[in-house]
């Protein structure tokens, strides 16, 4: 939807459709593929106790995020344009829906799910001794920096300014290096499972294994599962570029449910190889279960082969995240409803150039505040499974409001699929809520305080068009 209060709409740049199925493919896997799958199985071990049930919580965790990679393709194929769910939340319950989710994910999920990624790559290249400066101050007045929040830093804005170079660009970026992070997991799981032989104890029989300090219990098992949709987490950054997907009815639809399968295959391969190599019990006591696994055949140097995968991993998803990130503001600008200047499309590279640098400028600030690896996760993914609720509710909204309108792709095992999605994600946020409510709690205050914002704009938005 362009902002019909701009008289010059019509002929200001606009984004380019230049990724392929290819590249969207790689938004996808790429994106998804973060640290988590290296080390939440120590914390989902901790959770059920049971080799068995975290293989479980995998399977289920896979299979809720690939219904909301179904739903989302329908929706995506249907409405392929910059911004996504914001589209979504907008055309389906109205435009302050629509401006609180955006409001939101500009305010603080994306941010704060760039400042995660990039506190986690710097928490695992500290691990190399060559790097253990990171925790050194660099300066202590006013504020005390790290040279690891300055190498943060440097990495968002090298990344960002990659986006700003044009999505072409880091399109080709996110698909090479998603192709070597794919070939580093399967390097990872061939030395598991043909080097564990020589590792004693070690073997098939870790399967049935157990850990008996664990939480246990539906409560333990939520955990597990919460965690495991943490490592599944970014499948929906793909529907926020939809502008600039070729053929976005067709390449959209293959992206989705081709990448998250192959995240399911790639994160069951990833724990049966950690599983075979580490007993339970030493899975629940390690906060890096694939890197001390690999570390047991290969040594020293394995333990390195595996923190170079997820420091390399984390960056390709800090790729995608910003990628996906500055085309939600740029689609509320454009209706008229934010900053105008957030809605420029530079004239030669057809990027949100504006919004990609407020991007960043947010999650360096975040950075900077010192928030705590934990506290960037909470603000990110209380806001981030609201809106997965809101946004994947659409599908029933536009079924029955649009029964003749063009659908591309109709998503498989419609309402059972979307209604099992939308009824987890809604059971989800309540155990989130309720296991961090201060976080989640301060998410609300950010949802809350954006209906004043939607008023300010509205009333801008109609004193321009009253200018006209």
């Amino acid at each position: 939807m362009n902002d019909d209060s701009n008289p010059s709409a019509s002929t200001r740049p606009d984004l380019s459709r230049d990724l392929g199925v290819s590249h969207a493919s790689a938004v996808v896997v790429g994106t998804i593929i973060g640290s988590g799958i290296f080390l939440v199985p120590a914390e989902m071990m901790q959770a059920v106790g049971s080799a068995r049930l975290v293989y479980l919580a995998w399977i289920v965790g896979g299979l809720l995020s690939f219904f909301g990679a179904l739903t989302y393709a329908e929706l995506g194929a249907m409405k392929p344009q910059a911004g996504g769910e914001y589209v979504y939340v907008r055309d389906g319950y109205g435009q302050l829906a629509g401006f609180l989710y955006g409001w939101t994910w500009f305010v603080i999920a994306k941010p704060a799910s760039v400042a995660t990624v990039l506190t986690g790559l710097v928490r695992i290249l500290g691990t190399f001794p060559v790097f253990s400066f990171f925790s050194a101050n660099l300066i202590s007045t006013p504020i005390a920096v790290t040279w690891g929040q300055i190498v943060a830093i440097a990495a968002a804005i090298l990344i960002s300014f990659l986006n700003y170079l044009g999505i072409k660009k880091a399109g080709q970026f996110q698909l090479v290096f998603t192709l070597l992070k794919v070939a580093i997991i399967l390097g990872i799981v061939v030395i598991c499972f043909s080097g564990a032989g020589a590792v004693a104890g070690r073997g098939w029989s870790n399967f049935t294994g157990s850990f008996a300090g664990a939480k246990g219990g539906v409560a333990g098992f939520m955990a597990a599962l919460v965690a495991a949709l943490w490592a599944y987490d970014g499948w929906n950054d793909l529907n926020m570029v939809a502008g600039e997907v070729k053929r976005p009815e067709r390449n959209i639809p293959i992206a989705l449910i081709a990448g998250v399968a192959t995240v399911g295959a790639l994160y069951m391969l990833v724990n049966a190889s950690v599983q075979y190599v580490l007993p339970a019990s030493a899975i629940a006591a390690s906060p890096r279960p694939a890197s001390d696994a690999v570390a047991l055949v290969l040594g020293h140097m394995g333990a390195g082969i595996v923190s170079a995968g997820m420091a390399l991993s984390m960056l390709v998803t800090l790729n995608g995240t910003i990628m996906s990130g500055a085309r939600v503001p740029f689609a509320m600008a454009r209706d008229g409803y934010f900053f105008r200047a957030l809605a420029d499309v530079h004239p030669r590279f057809h990027t949100p150039s504006v919004a990609i640098g407020v991007q960043a400028l947010l999650s360096i600030l975040l950075l900077l505040l010192g928030a705590n690896f934990r506290q960037l996760f909470s603000l990110a993914i209380f806001a981030e499974w609201l809106f997965y609720l809101i946004a994947g509710s659409t599908v029933f909204v536009f079924r029955r409001r649009e029964p003749q309108a063009a659908r591309p792709y109709r998503m498989w095992g419609y309402p059972v699929v979307p209604a099992l999605f939308v009824t987890v994600a809604a059971a989800l946020l309540g155990y989130t809520f309720k296991n961090d409510w201060p976080n989640s709690g301060y998410g609300v205050l950010v949802i809350l305080a954006g209906i004043p914002a939607f008023r300010y704009f509205s009333r801008l938005r109609a004193m321009n068009r009253q200018g006209r």
